[in-house]
């Protein structure tokens, strides 16, 4: 159960709350471009409001996660590319994911969002 309609509304709120502290690793990150480095975070919070599957595949930047959602794939941070990602839809786990981040990243991001659903009222 989630307190957003779609996968894109779950976007808007986390691009307002993606920071240098919540990215993986946060040298690189920038307001300029919010989803850097947020991948692996942003699919185990996608996996948390709508279930589905993480998945991963390799950039030139490394690995890089998203989700499969209702036979969708959902990539709420593929705007960080430049260029195309070749999408490879590699089965990934919570834990591989957690790897790519950090627990209390994970809950930093977590809290600002839920705190930002109850300022916007949609809590």
């Amino acid at each position: 159960m989630t307190d957003f309609a779609t996968p894109l509304d779950l976007y808007r709120a986390l691009s307002t709350v993606w920071s240098g502290d919540t990215a993986s690793p946060s040298e690189g990150w920038s307001a300029a471009n919010p989803a850097r480095n947020h991948c692996g975070v942003t699919s185990l919070i996608v996996q948390d409001h709508f279930g589905g599957e993480i998945l991963r595949t390799q950039t030139s930047g490394g690995t890089h996660f998203y989700n499969l959602v209702d036979g969708r794939k959902w990539d709420l941070t593929v705007s960080q590319f430049a260029e195309p990602v070749p999408f490879d839809d590699t089965p990934a786990s919570r834990e591989m994911a957690l790897a790519d981040t950090s627990e209390e990243k994970y809950a930093l991001l977590t809290e600002r969002l839920a705190a930002c659903r109850a300022t916007s009222g949609s809590a």
